[in-house]
């Protein structure tokens, strides 16, 4: 069982830069794929990013490539999600997710076994 709890969301200008964070509790976290998903108002959950374990691969989002940066500490059981120039758009709640290691799929809600409660975050133009 893992439970994730995301953190660091807020209010932030166009241009301007967040870091997410998200603590994961349970055993073997380095064997576990985490990923961030994030919500929109009145919108699907879409896929932002993932870091894999199996070979410590990255993937993002279109939207999000060259801006969103992922990232892992195996020590501290967290991941990390760095955000610069946000933009409107971005606007969403973000959801922290992971699974098991075990498969090539990433990119779909239903990849994952475990959910963050979410965080928010507000881009103004």
């Amino acid at each position: 069982q893992v439970q994730l709890a995301e953190s660091g969301g807020g209010l932030v200008q166009a241009g301007g830069s967040l870091r997410l964070s998200c603590a994961a509790s349970g055993r073997f976290f380095s064997n576990y794929a985490m990923g961030w998903f994030r919500q929109a108002l009145g919108k699907e959950r879409e896929f932002v990013a993932v870091f894999t374990s199996r070979g410590a691969v990255t993937a993002y989002a279109d939207s999000v490539k060259g801006r969103f940066t992922i990232s892992r500490d195996n020590a501290k059981n967290t991941v990390y999600l760095q955000m610069n120039s946000l933009k409107p758009e971005d606007t969403a709640v973000y959801y922290c997710t992971a699974k098991l290691d075990n498969s090539g799929a990433y990119g779909a809600r239903y990849d994952y076994n475990y959910w963050g409660q979410g965080t928010q975050v507000t881009v103004s133009s």
